[in-house]
């Protein structure tokens, strides 16, 4: 004869079983990886037998996407609007350059993207390089800078990843849109940039993720690379390459890699870290108001050579003896930050601020280690070239 359970008891008995199916689910069963998650199309079977390269244009909207409100309406369209595929459609000639599929992460202007989503963008890009030989990430070009940086600390593939967009909408007179596009596929499709990390490529100019920076809000020619200049261009047919970025001298080696491999990390792993910027007489109240927000790095845009008012230094001083670190940068558009023996305070190098905030936030991603984050910034963030990396290329 069985005895009956009390209600109490199978409560009880309940939750524990609930209990079990949550661990089970969590650790028990293999999780899907944000990469397998982005269902990159497999390689088209003409493909496998074409004597062409396969490249994958993985779009997530901005201007190149952009629907305009008339054809001569240059500022006045809603980003994000046409699918890459329709886009890629549209260019003549691209079968002669190699074989193009498409894969829609998103479709939005790219300052609308979190740091979370931006690790979904990486791990999508290295999925992607498992099969494809090179990759084109068009974004918005607002903080277009930050994304290709952002790939390029932490792709862990060498095969090429040109960015890409336009500064004026697709469907306008005018549009650079078609032509970046081309000419980026073009670029990935050449392998001439494997192993120089995240480029961008726009208005013919090949830059370095690292250097690059949007300089006009709305001229077509408005990346530029302050002091160094370009890596190259793009002239119809012709790829020149006439530098490329230090860590092309590493290639094939483990120390290609950044230590930034983002499967190793949650999204919630991602740290908040704030730009302060200097100015005439700045208050404190930036750098206090991040530290009350949470942030867990701070950058400061210093004048001339990351010069801080006395209110912002006061402040900063409190905030390093509650954990937060600093990185040093000029507001100044160019120039190099050398290191210090100040505690809590990293030389950006010649990062402008909005680098430096990509690598500091990767950075306390991975460790909480002062020292081990300065390292980085001095291996990883000054970009500096050998003679083993320093390469031209001509087709």
């Amino acid at each position: 004869m069985s005895a009956s359970l009390s209600p109490k008891r199978l409560l009880v008995y309940a939750l524990a079983v609930s209990l079990l199916a949550s661990l089970l689910a969590a650790f028990g069963a293999p999780r899907a990886s944000a990469a397998e998650a982005a269902k990159i199309p497999p390689l088209p079977q003409a493909a496998k037998s074409s004597p062409l390269p396969n490249v994958i244009v993985i779009g997530t909207g901005g201007t190149l996407a952009g629907k305009a409100n008339a054809p001569t309406s240059f500022q006045s369209y809603r980003a994000g609007t046409y699918l890459i595929a329709d886009l890629v459609k549209q260019l003549p000639g691209k079968n002669q350059l190699a074989d193009v599929s498409t894969y829609q992460f998103g479709n939005k202007g790219s300052g609308g993207y979190t740091i979370p989503e931006l690790r979904e963008l990486s791990l999508a890009v290295d999925e992607a390089l498992r099969i494809y030989d090179g990759a084109v990430v068009t974004t918005g070009t607002d903080t277009m800078e930050e994304i290709a940086y952002f790939l390029d600390l932490t792709v862990r593939s060498e095969k090429p990843v040109v960015v890409t967009g336009a500064m004026r909408p697709w469907d306008v007179i005018g549009t650079d849109g078609p032509a970046n596009l081309f000419n980026a596929i073009k670029l990935a499709g050449s392998g001439k940039t494997t192993s120089f990390g995240t480029v961008l490529m726009l208005n013919d100019y090949i830059h370095a993720a690292r250097d690059v920076t949007k300089s006009n809000s709305h001229r077509m020619d408005t990346f530029e690379t302050p002091m160094l200049g370009a890596l190259g261009y793009i002239d119809e047919k012709n790829i020149r390459i006439y530098r490329a970025p230090g860590r092309a001298g590493k290639a094939g080696t483990a120390a290609w890699k950044t230590p930034f491999d983002l499967t190793r990390i949650a999204p919630e792993a991602l740290p908040k870290v704030e730009v302060a910027y200097v100015y005439q007489a700045a208050g404190a109240g930036a750098i206090n108001g991040f530290v009350k927000d949470g942030a867990k790095g701070i950058v400061t845009a210093g004048t001339g050579a990351g010069g801080l008012s006395s209110a912002m230094s006061a402040a900063r001083s409190e905030a390093i003896k509650k954990g937060v670190l600093f990185v040093t940068t000029t507001r100044t558009g160019s120039g190099t930050m050398y290191p210090g023996s100040s505690p809590g305070i990293i030389a950006g190098d010649s990062l402008n601020a909005q680098h430096a905030r990509i690598l500091l936030l990767l950075g306390l991603a991975f460790s909480s280690d002062f020292d081990t984050i300065k390292g980085w910034f001095a291996d990883y963030g000054t970009g500096a070239a050998s003679a083993a990396s320093t390469a031209s290329a001509a087709e």
